[in-house]
């Protein structure tokens, strides 16, 4: 079945360049949605996470009890097509971020997962942790429920605790 997923999406990322944008939807989950790079919704997801990035980080620096699982989201280019994974655990650098990738690529061919991957602010699109068993921010990810099926973003929501 994982097989003729990646198939199909290989066919189309090779016909329809247009939706080059693979979002992973969780760090424990091999889920991708694809999206066209320009998607408004996306947009206005990535824009939250961004504008709201400082004050994650902050946090990320003295977490505050019963938080954990923080994470973010980079954008991998490999040529034309682009892919969002989940990073996880990352850290700053000198230079921007470092950290683990968590997700399965489906459409990039140029990472793998569990690769340590070095990233800048501009890579970021999204954010997300857990707050006493919830979770915080993953804006795309509550996007992406969106153009599931309801059985499969009912199961997402309750798996990892999504309020969106």
């Amino acid at each position: 079945m994982k097989l003729a997923v990646r198939t199909m999406m290989s066919l189309m990322l090779a016909f329809a360049p247009e939706l080059a944008g693979a979002q992973a939807t969780d760090p424990d989950d091999d889920t991708t949605v694809m999206f066209a790079k320009d998607d408004p919704e996306m947009a206005v997801a990535i824009a939250k996470a961004r504008a709201s990035l400082d004050e994650f980080l902050a946090l990320t620096e003295a977490p505050p009890s019963g938080t954990d699982r923080f994470k973010l989201k980079v954008e991998v280019r490999d040529g034309d097509i682009s892919e969002h994974f989940w990073v996880i655990p990352f850290r700053r650098t000198e230079t921007g971020f470092v950290g683990i990738l968590a997700n399965q690529p489906e459409a990039v061919r140029n990472v793998v997962l569990g690769q340590n991957i070095e990233f800048t602010r501009d890579d970021i699109s999204d954010w997300g942790y857990r707050r006493d068993g919830r979770q915080v921010g993953s804006f795309t990810v509550c996007v992406m429920f969106k153009r599931m099926s309801k059985e499969e973003a009912d199961y997402m929501r309750a798996k990892s605790a999504y309020d969106c």
